[in-house]
């Protein structure tokens, strides 16, 4: 196979960061990494240039891990709240995915995209759940999320309605035909 030394202009998962210089397919590089800007071909060119913008890389890379942290701070004393329609155990008729928990975090003014949270299926049922969320390379928040029924009411309301209509007939109805039929 062949492969290709690469520098690295972003941070990339499971490959490295900035400034890091990888080898990789030829492939992964051509077709993924460069069209993308993530990196840039391994020449003595780039590698002294990357060399002078490391120490500024390094600094932004400190001012965006202090950044995380401070929002870090923030997101620990926040919880999220879903009202969601159940059925009849508990379990939802949707579910609460990392999109909804995005939009809800962008509501209460956290912009953070839906891909950073770590969520390993989506949420199907009622109850208190904890999500973790990667503001930064370093930097990791868990939230607590409470998933609802509709209205805050209880699941098992709904039965006790229901059972109540297939009681027998009262005493009140009773004078009713016993009145109808003396007359």
């Amino acid at each position: 196979m062949a492969t290709t030394t690469i520098l690295l202009r972003e941070e990339v998962e499971n490959l490295g960061g900035r400034g890091d210089i990888v080898k990789v397919k030829a492939g992964y590089a051509r077709n993924y990494l460069l069209p993308r800007k993530l990196a840039v071909q391994a020449t003595s060119s780039n590698v002294r240039q990357i060399e002078r913008e490391r120490e500024t890389l390094m600094r932004r890379e400190e001012t965006e891990r202090a950044a995380a942290q401070g929002k870090a701070g923030e997101l620990q004393n926040l919880s999220l709240d879903f009202e969601r329609r159940v059925g009849e155990h508990g379990i939802l008729y949707g579910s609460v995915t990392s999109m909804d928990i995005a939009e809800a975090l962008r509501e209460r003014g956290y912009e953070i995209d839906r891909r950073r949270i770590s969520l390993g299926e989506p949420i199907k049922e009622v109850g208190d759940f904890t999500v973790a969320v990667r503001l930064h390379r370093d930097v990791t928040v868990d939230v607590p999320v409470r998933v609802m029924s509709e209205g805050g009411a209880n699941t098992a309301a709904p039965e006790a309605a229901t059972s109540t209509q297939s009681e027998p007939a009262t005493m009140d109805d009773a004078p009713l035909t016993a009145e109808t039929t003396e007359t």
